[in-house]
């Protein structure tokens, strides 16, 4: 039950990181009434980041080419990642990025009023989605769950008798 439920939590993390890069990607789009909806872009958040970084993030922000770039790498990024955790695959990898991913999101705008925010589903201070997804990461990363189930675990190399056998020239 816990190796199934380690894996579980990492593929639904890496579902949440794969639909947030694939969405963005897809954009611009046609939205059910059939007007177009605009183009992903990281301007709106690069400027509206409050954080210890607000002044990096709003640098940024005022760059057009660095925003070009973000808007293409953060997708992209997102939807690597994403895969990486639901399929199992360089697993230790994927939740590296993952966390940089929700650090740097955490620390654009972390919840310091207790207050309700715009937009927020909740009220927070201190703790927000971001940093529980955080540790749910850092949880997958330590249990190795690429081990558990995935293939991660294709990749890795038998020892068996066999094949001890065979390297020192000895018939199986």
């Amino acid at each position: 039950m816990k190796a199934f439920s380690l894996v579980a939590l990492r593929t639904l993390v890496g579902w949440h990181f794969a639909y947030e890069g694939y969405y963005k990607l897809m954009t611009p789009a046609w939205s059910r009434g059939g007007g177009r909806l605009p183009a992903f872009t990281a301007e709106g958040y690069l400027r509206s980041a409050t954080g210890p970084l607000a002044g990096a993030f709003h640098a940024a922000a005022s760059h057009p080419s660095l925003v070009h770039a973000t808007d293409l790498l953060v997708p992209i990024g997102l939807l690597l990642v994403g895969l990486s955790l639901m399929l199992g695959l360089l697993t230790q990898l994927g939740c590296a990025g993952a966390m940089i991913f929700l650090a740097l999101f955490y620390v654009s705008q972390p919840p310091l009023s207790g207050m309700p925010q715009t937009g927020a589903e909740g009220t927070y201070l201190l703790v927000n989605k971001n940093l529980i997804e955080l540790a749910a990461v850092l949880t997958v990363m330590a249990f190795r769950t690429g081990a558990i189930a995935g293939l991660d675990r294709l990749r890795q190399v038998p020892t068996s008798r066999v094949s001890v056998s065979v390297l020192h020239g000895a018939r199986p």
